[in-house]
Formats: structure tokens, sequence, C-alpha cells
């Protein structure tokens, strides 16, 4: 299936040159059908959800909410009830640390996250900690870029696992069956941060049995400013909203306020509706390829780039999971990363560099920054070999 045609970016020429875009995991491109139906909703039905009567509020309303059946389906949500919209997977995890976190953490508790979270979900957890007293602990990472004996880190004292599911440094693909098991067994909840792992692996939170799930429209080739906090229903019933104002009341009076039913308890305000309805399209999109025909193409491109990059001449590749996702993170000796990439850039080749908001985890490895190439169902093995010639010609010039 020759998808690379549907993705108006990527077919841009510069200077003559084809854009080769390798940076999937800090936001994917968008097909023209996801653009297409922004475009829509904004020349042809926008007004506000929930409130008018009129006939292009009542579809805005229709199209919006059927997105959210989309969602519940994609993730087999056991009820459409239990899908939250938010601006991202960091508002979702932020909705919980502080919903339930505060209001059900207290001090002896322990929160337990990994040393390889995204900043996303580790900060959050801090200010939690900070202000009821609980402690953070964390799930040491090996040299192979792996979590560490995680279930003997899960104690009685245990109310709450945070875990990253893929990680967007090293592409490990964590245990997170195993894991919720055990601390259920202790009974605590468990959140999974799905940011990476859901644009590449199929996803069924029941059989997972998490209690939260969250990810991010833009890493799933739907549009910035849209994500998806996934709860149980039980879980979720027992939390203060998140947020106050229009949509998330029942009643409100001069002096009391009652809350609005499942999920719009938690969606005050006028949401992302544009966004919301382009991540619909973004999800027929994938159904439409299909998620394992996704998969499938992203360990293709893995093991060729882990072979190619592999082959460089004083390399370092972080991580060495036996079961990772399609992200590689590496240095080369005596050329310092930002550089590689700004002469990268002038060859029209996009990777990462930096700390990819997960300083605590390159500290581990000793480092402050590193290159990053991660890849997507619209990347070709050829332009894995251009990275290597740009790296190449990068490293020619520099060393």
């Amino acid at each position: 299936m020759d998808i690379r045609k549907d993705f108006p970016l990527i077919n841009q020429t510069f200077d003559g040159k084809p854009l080769v875009y390798l940076d999937s995991a800090a936001t994917t491109q968008k097909p023209q059908v996801v653009i297409d139906v922004l475009s829509e909703y904004y020349s042809e039905y926008n007004a506000n959800i929930h409130r008018g009567i009129y006939h292009i509020a009542e579809k805005a309303t229709l199209e919006f909410e059927a997105v959210r059946d989309r969602v519940t389906s994609f993730i087999n949500a056991e009820d459409r009830t239990e899908i939250i919209f938010t601006k991202g997977t960091t508002e979702s995890i932020n909705l919980v640390a502080y919903s339930w976190g505060r209001k059900f953490l207290k001090s002896g508790d322990e929160i337990l996250i990994t040393e390889m979270e995204h900043h996303s979900n580790n900060v959050p957890w801090q200010l939690v900690a900070k202000f009821t007293g609980a402690t953070l602990k964390y799930i040491p990472v090996n040299e192979d870029g792996e979590l560490e004996n995680p279930l003997q880190y899960i104690n009685k004292n245990t109310k709450l696992v945070a875990v990253i599911h893929q990680s967007n440094v090293l592409g490990t693909l964590n245990p997170v069956e195993t894991i919720i098991s055990c601390a259920h067994e202790v009974g605590a909840k468990v959140l999974v941060d799905g940011a990476q792992s859901t644009p590449h692996l199929p996803i069924d939170v029941q059989d997972m049995d998490c209690d939260f799930f969250t990810f991010s429209g833009h890493k799933m080739m739907g549009p910035t400013g849209v994500g998806v906090l996934y709860g149980k229903q039980e879980v979720l019933n027992e939390m203060d909203p998140f947020l106050g104002g229009g949509e998330m009341i029942k009643d409100v009076s001069m002096d009391a306020v009652s809350f609005n039913e499942l999920p719009w308890k938690f969606e005050a305000g006028t949401p992302n509706i544009a966004q919301v309805i382009g991540l619909g399209s973004a999800i027929d999109y994938i159904n439409k390829i299909g998620l394992n025909t996704i998969y499938q193409h992203g360990e293709l491109l893995k093991e060729y780039a882990l072979e190619r990059i592999s082959q460089i001449e004083n390399v370092t590749i972080y991580g060495h999971a036996q079961d990772r996702g399609p992200v590689l993170s590496f240095n080369i000796e005596g050329i310092h990363p930002h550089d590689l990439a700004q002469l990268l850039d002038q060859q029209h080749i996009c990777i990462r560099v930096g700390h990819h908001c997960a300083q605590p985890l390159l500290t581990k490895f000793g480092i402050t920054s590193s290159a990053r190439a991660s890849f997507y169902v619209y990347n070709t093995t050829e332009e894995i070999d251009i990275l290597i010639q740009g790296i190449e010609k990068a490293v020619s010039i520099l060393k």
C-alpha cells in the first residue's frame, strides 16, 4: 500500500531534495483526509457543541460524540463514558494526578514510576508527592534500557504505579500487563502512558486491566491539541473534577454546585471540537491501514535502522531491549548531537536532538543530549539510507 501520497508535507521538495522526516516520536505527519476534516468543520458546520439546537450545532455535537464511540472501540474500553477528551497525554496525566492523587494519596503512601518516564509522567507525581506527603519512588533502568526487576518495588505501601508503555527515548516496550497484575494484588491503581505505543500497537485496555490509559492525537496522525484519558468508570466516579466551568456542571446556585455525569464532568468549557473530529478521522485512517500492518512496517524499519546505524564508526546506540519500538537514540563520539542535527537539517533530514523530555533517563546513561531517529508508517528504508549518507557527510565535516 503506497500511502506516502496521502501526506502533503513529505511530498514537498526543498532545494530540489525531498524532505526526510524522522521525528514521528515527537509528532507525526498528517494525511490529507485529516486536514480536510478540520477544514470541513470550520467551513461547513462550525458551532459549539452540547448547547445549540440549531442544525449545525447538532451536527457538530453528533460528529464530536461519534469520535468518543470510535475511541471506545479503538482501545476496547467497556463504556464510552470512560473516554475523556483532553489537550493531550500531559493534561491527561495531570488530571489524574490532581483529581485522583490529591484526593486519595497521603503521607506514608508510595507512588512508583520508572527512571525512563517522560517528564509529563514524572513532574505531576513530584508535585502530588510534595502536596500530599506521599513518597515518590523509581524503578531503575539497566544498561540495556530495560526495567530492572520492576515487581520487587511494588509493596503494601504502593498506592499508584505510573509507567510508560513505550519509551520515547529508547523504544523499550515495558511489561505493563505484568506490572498491572502485581500492583492490583496490593490494591494499587495503575496509569499507563500510551503516547508512544498507541500509534504502533493494538491497545485493549480491558485485557490490559489498567485503571488509567493516556494517549495523544498528534502522535497518531491526528491534530495537535487533543488527547484521551481512559479511566475505569468506578474510579472516575470517585474523582473530583479537574477544572470548573461550563458543561461539567449539573446545577449551580449562589452557594452550591452539582456536577455533570461522566464523561462531561471532566470536560469543562468549550473543547477542542475540530481537533477531536480530526482525531476521529486519524483513527479511521489507521483502521483502514491496520495496526498490524503499521506494527510490521515499524519492525522492518527498526531492524534496518539498527543494522545501518550500528555500522557507523564510533557510534553508541542507547538501549538494547529485546522488545522495542521504532525509536533509536544514539551519539557519535566527538560530535555534539546538536551540530549533527544542524548539518542534517541542511540536507533536509529531520531528526530530534536534546534530552527528549527525559532528563533522568539521560543522566542514567551519563549524557545530557542525544540524537534520535523515529519512524512511522510513511517512512521507507530508502530514507534510512539517506539518513546514513547524511550522517557520514556530517561526520566528514565535523571530524
